[in-house]
């Protein structure tokens, strides 16, 4: 069989892009030419060399999270090159951000702890005063949570809508989230901080996870004022059901990306339901539960809006790739949810603060939302308490 070993580099790529039917296999008495033999084992190679769907942007699925659908590469790429080569895949960020957070929040204990000083400002006694002395516990009747008073949290910050409406101490929305009422209060949420917040600090990164989180915060601590008019609360559950808000919404708006996209679907509505189900008991404050998801929800269509598969960004397009064969960075509908949940956030941001700070109540426009933060039963009533714990 004759062969033209003249061929340019040229030739061999537009011959390559334009993906010939594959020739028969020469009978087996005829002898193949060195150029053949290495002409075919060069296409056999990079033929049979295995592809993975990559994108140019993104974050990494881990294994608590739906796995992505493996696609093939888009259309006009080389044959001759591995696209992995000039593509990177979803990037892993390292997480040092979220136990950063658990490390504040147990720092803030400690200090309000010490400022809390309950064998000098304890008139019934204290839990543990001879081992801790000033950094010793409130009586269980007290506080069944093992932490300090409510004047000592008042002291470190904690959200009263008095203060915020008649001082305009709005800065309380944003760190009542960062304290809390007890040691089994602390350790529950920094262990639902670091099951739920490394995994997507791991995907999406610190920048928009941190985000994330405070806004989040924000609108738990917003949503709680407005329905909350007596006593205190702290707590980080707002921001902690942000996120877990923002994982249902970056399902959603990432639908096509992901292959086990009911079983991810259903763990998180039953994992939302429980934690929701949990705030109608007394002394939880299940606005901020409410009010953080919500905003999470939000959010999630805005930070994690991720490339689809087959996208490549230009500057890393290899040479020879067909400027004609792009695909769009998203998706006509991520755009419409990116749209829509910002102008709610926005919305729902400015009028709550107009609202708060004209002193607004929204029990008073709505009889039975109470019962969302709690259901009164023979084993305990919902009167008004000293400390809500988010």
């Amino acid at each position: 069989m004759a062969t033209n070993n003249n061929k340019t580099p040229n030739d061999f790529e537009i011959t390559v892009m334009s993906s010939p039917r594959p020739r028969p296999p020469p009978p087996l008495e005829a002898a193949s030419s060195p150029a053949e033999t290495e002409s075919t084992s060069s296409t056999t190679t990079a033929t049979a060399t295995r592809r993975t769907s990559v994108s140019s942007q993104g974050g990494a699925s881990s294994s608590s999270s739906p796995r992505p659908a493996s696609t093939a590469p888009p259309r006009g790429i080389p044959e001759t090159a591995m696209y992995s080569d000039f593509l990177s895949p979803f990037k892993r960020h390292f997480p040092w951000m979220v136990p950063g957070f658990v490390v504040a929040n147990i720092v803030l204990f400690v200090i309000t702890m010490y400022e809390n000083n309950c064998p000098q400002t304890s008139a019934t006694g204290c839990l543990g005063a001879k081992f801790l002395g000033r950094f010793s516990f409130l009586p269980l009747k007290d506080n069944p949570l093992l932490g300090p008073s409510s004047p000592a949290l008042d002291k470190m910050g904690a959200l009263t809508v008095a203060k915020v409406v008649t001082q305009h101490q709005v800065w309380r929305l944003l760190t009542c989230i960062w304290l809390h009422g007890g040691v089994f209060h602390v350790l529950a949420n920094m262990l639902s901080l670091l099951f739920i917040g490394i995994r997507l600090e791991q995907e999406f990164g610190f920048v928009r996870i941190g985000f994330l989180y405070v806004l989040s915060g924000f609108g738990g601590s917003l949503t709680s004022a407005l329905f909350i008019q007596e006593g205190i609360s702290v707590g980080a559950s707002g921001a902690l059901f942000g996120l877990l808000g923002a994982m249902l919404s970056e399902l959603f708006t990432n639908w096509t990306i992901y292959a086990n996209k009911l079983a991810a679907l259903l763990t998180l509505i039953v994992i939302i339901s429980i934690n929701l189900a949990v705030g109608i008991l007394p002394k939880v404050d299940n606005f901020a539960h409410i009010g953080g998801f919500l905003s999470g929800f939000l959010l999630g269509f805005v930070l994690l809006i991720r490339p689809q598969f087959g996208w490549i960004s230009q500057k890393k397009a290899p040479p020879g790739y067909m400027i004609n064969c792009v695909k769009s960075k998203h998706k006509p509908y991520q755009y419409v949810f990116w749209v829509i949940s910002l102008i709610l956030l926005i919305a729902g941001y400015t009028v709550g603060l107009i609202l708060l700070l004209r002193g607004g109540n929204l029990n008073n426009h709505c009889s039975w939302c109470r019962y969302l933060s709690c259901v009164p039963t023979p084993w305990w009533n919902c009167k008004a308490q000293q400390l809500y714990c988010q």
